[in-house]
């Protein structure tokens, strides 16, 4: 029976750069390290994990936001003006401006990868089925 998703995987060529992003701009930590890899396992507040794994060498083409595959992920946050005003103050880059649309705040970022983020308060949360 499958209980949920653990973890999401990004490939990146520096995975300690791309870990160290998340810690300072999204306040993740990092969970854990196997031996003998590049790769990285950080984690949010709530649990929920990205693994950053080592990237080959080819080159990344651009990406839209709505290329086919996977295309975000959307971090939670309890409050939506100082994690926006946080991210401003750390330069990050925001493909949308910010939008609140029926108690919903969101915007669309990239972390230093040039990977999509979309940063997420919701004022009820989806309902449960």
């Amino acid at each position: 029976m499958v209980t949920g998703i653990e973890h999401t995987a990004i490939a990146s060529p520096d995975p300690m750069k791309l870990a160290q992003w998340y810690v300072d701009h999204l306040d993740f930590a990092i969970n854990y390290r196997p031996a003998g890899s590049r790769t990285v396992f950080i984690r949010a507040h709530d649990g929920s994990m990205i693994e950053i794994i080592e990237s080959n060498a080819t080159p990344r083409p651009p990406q839209a936001m709505q290329d086919p595959g996977l295309r975000h992920v959307a971090i939670a946050v309890s409050d939506f003006d100082a994690s926006l005003a946080h991210l401003q103050s750390k330069s990050v880059t925001f493909l949308t401006a910010p939008e609140k649309h029926g108690g919903n705040s969101l915007v669309f970022f990239t972390d230093c990868d040039g990977n999509i983020l979309h940063l997420l308060h919701r004022e009820h949360p989806l309902p449960l089925r």
